[in-house]
């Protein structure tokens, strides 16, 4: 696999943004499809890449981006979930023909080894209760329900948590 994982470039910020609308869209993310208001927070990029950090991962010469995620530890207006001592992970999509690849994992490992460079003691995100080979690969990465932690961000939308330390 020639993959890097690296923060994501100002050049890249449309195109981060259109791979986040497409793939969420295409996995039935967005309730309300195009016209979803999360499909307009997905596309700010600019505005994540200021308060949090946006990783993105990229193959070949030509560096194509073909997965992103969004860190951010506890205090950051992108840590919903983040208590003292944690951070969290956010917005990870990867294209359909980088899926059973590693890119996935490859994001979430450098999320985890952000935390551990911080100093933080653990890592949270939120999924869809029904992204279940996102599930799969959390639990392998380690991460373990934390059903105290689900939340609602709008009506009818729960999301579940999972959590691990960092070691």
């Amino acid at each position: 696999m020639d993959i890097t994982i690296r923060p994501v470039r100002q050049a890249e910020f449309g195109a981060v943004g259109e791979l986040l609308v497409a793939v969420y869209l295409a996995d039935g993310l967005l309730v309300s499809g195009e016209s979803d208001t999360y499909a307009a927070t997905l596309r700010r990029v600019a505005e994540r890449a200021e308060r949090a950090e946006v990783l993105v991962a990229v193959e070949g010469p030509e560096e194509r981006v073909v997965g992103t995620v969004t860190f951010s530890a506890y205090g950051s207006p992108y840590a919903e979930l983040a208590r003292p001592g944690e951070g969290e992970f956010r917005m990870l999509a990867v294209r359909p023909e980088g899926r059973g690849r590693g890119v996935g994992e490859a994001l979430v490992a450098a999320c985890l080894e952000r935390a551990r460079a911080l100093g933080l003691s653990g890592m949270v995100l939120s999924t869809p209760r029904h992204v279940l080979p996102a599930h799969r690969l959390y639990r392998r990465l380690g991460f373990a329900r934390a059903e105290e932690r689900d939340w609602d961000p709008i009506p009818g939308v729960t999301l579940w948590a999972f959590a691990r330390e960092v070691a």
